[in-house]
């Protein structure tokens, strides 16, 4: 697939050095033997992510979260952890899997975002378009929010489903936009196809005009799309606050699944106006569901789903092992 950038072998051999250079963050505790308290994390504006929804709910314990800014991209967000820039981040599993398999010493512990029926990531066309079918994509632009992520890997997927040759999907182009973005840039015509979720999408139907060519749910059914990690010295320096926090974002997804979505809504505003960072919280009223399947619990078909892929864009040679990836020890509510 003809992409607009990767991550440079120059860039990922920084990222490495800083990873192996690293140390595990500033510690708020004090004393020798002490574990860190306090976790350094990227956000995501206009939005509560479920580490902050479980401080919020007291899930974490001591554990306090240390906001340093917002990310939009999930690579990005497990490269900070990975150089010791923030103590965890987030990422699509394949994303994870590259940055594993390129030396970086990362461990993921709990997923934490998902599709289903009501919460999903659609590939959308304006109204008149001619593309209705995967071969319609030949030649065309397919606006993404990041490059070698989830979006990318589910388009590959679907195209090769649908019967498109490795020489064929090449010639799909895929164009970075920002989230926000991609719902205009699809309406003027710069881009053929943009990748909408959550309430981008729910704005972009309602203001009609547009089409649905699938969508990832569509393709798998419900399933887990991600996964925290931590730099695994950060983990064997801090087992406890990483139980913490991974039995806390477990606790938390249970909550969203489990509490009634008028509630939800409106405990997310009320973190949102609390943490004065000059958001909006217009957009919380499209909220459906968590979307994460039993609470955060990594398998290793979150993995494996992804194999064919990781082996076409030379991530893996060979089949995934999954194990070298996560575990669930520090999510309490996977015992038993």
């Amino acid at each position: 697939m003809k992409t607009l950038a990767s991550i440079a072998g120059a860039a990922l051999a920084a990222v490495l050095a800083a990873a192996v250079s690293a140390c595990s963050g500033p510690a708020a505790a004090t004393g020798a033997g002490q574990e860190t308290t306090e976790l350094r994390y990227q956000g995501s504006a206009n939005n509560v992510t479920l580490p902050e929804l479980a401080q919020d709910l007291g899930f974490l314990g001591d554990v306090k979260l240390v906001w340093v800014g917002n990310t939009t991209s999930g690579p990005q967000d497990i490269q900070s952890a990975a150089t010791s820039q923030t103590d965890f981040g987030g990422a699509f599993t394949g994303a994870v899997v590259k940055l594993a398999e390129a030396g970086a010493p990362v461990k993921a512990v709990v997923n934490y975002y998902g599709e289903d029926e009501k919460t999903f990531n659609g590939f959308y066309v304006k109204d008149d378009s001619p593309i209705r079918t995967a071969r319609d994509l030949i030649g065309r632009k397919v606006a993404v929010n990041t490059l070698g992520a989830h979006s990318e890997a589910v388009l590959d997927t679907w195209l090769e489903k649908n019967g498109l040759t490795p020489e064929e999907i090449r010639q799909v182009q895929l164009v970075v936009l920002p989230p926000n973005d991609t719902e205009e840039a699809v309406r003027r015509g710069q881009v053929d196809v943009g990748v909408l979720g959550g309430v981008l999408q729910d704005n972009a139907v309602a203001g009609g005009g547009l089409r649905s060519l699938f969508s990832d749910y569509a393709l798998f059914g419900a399933f887990a799309g991600g996964q925290y990690v931590f730099r695994s010295d950060f983990i064997a320096k801090n087992p406890d606050t990483v139980r913490a926090f991974t039995t806390g974002v477990a606790k938390a997804i249970e909550w969203e699944r489990t509490t009634p979505r008028e509630t939800v809504i409106e405990r997310f505003t009320q973190i949102i106006e609390k943490r004065n960072r000059g958001e909006s919280t217009k957009n919380l009223k499209y909220w459906k569901s968590v979307g994460v399947p039993r609470a955060g619990i990594i398998t290793d078909t979150d993995f494996t789903r992804w194999d064919a892929w990781l082996n076409r864009a030379g991530i893996v040679g060979g089949p995934v092992t999954p194990s070298k990836y996560y575990t669930n020890e520090f999510n309490d509510l996977a015992k038993g």
